[in-house]
């Protein structure tokens, strides 16, 4: 069992930046696969951004590829979401994910339904 909690949303100007943190509980942490997704009013729920257990692997969707960078502490349990150059359309509520089953290519990385463990989002609203 892994429990997860979100931090670091809030109300950001456009082309401003904001570091996301998902902290999970659990001695196993280092063997889970961890992704962000994000849900913004009316939509479905999209993949943005994901990292092997061991960090050495990471997936952007394209709408945020060159401007988020996800990354994780093995240490401290944590997984990041450095968000730079945000734009109007990246409000939404921000879930982390996480799986502890193997994968072996990066389909089911942005695959929403590959995750068995999600936190309860946290809101990032970008204004124009």
């Amino acid at each position: 069992q892994v429990q997860l909690v979100e931090s670091g949303g809030g109300l950001v100007q456009a082309g401003g930046s904001l570091r996301l943190s998902c902290a999970a509980s659990g001695r196993t942490f280092s063997s889970y696969a961890m992704g962000w997704f994000r849900q913004a009013p009316g939509k479905e729920r999209e993949f943005v951004a994901a990292i092997s257990w061991s960090g050495g692997s990471t997936y952007y969707a394209d709408s945020v590829k060159g401007r988020f960078t996800i990354s994780r502490d093995n240490a401290k349990n944590t997984v990041y979401l450095q968000m730079n150059s945000l734009k109007p359309e990246d409000t939404a509520v921000y879930y982390c994910a996480a799986e502890g089953t193997y994968c072996s290519g990066p389909y089911c990385y942005t695959q929403a339904s590959w995750y068995d463990y999600w936190g309860q989002g946290t809101q990032v609203t970008v204004s124009s």
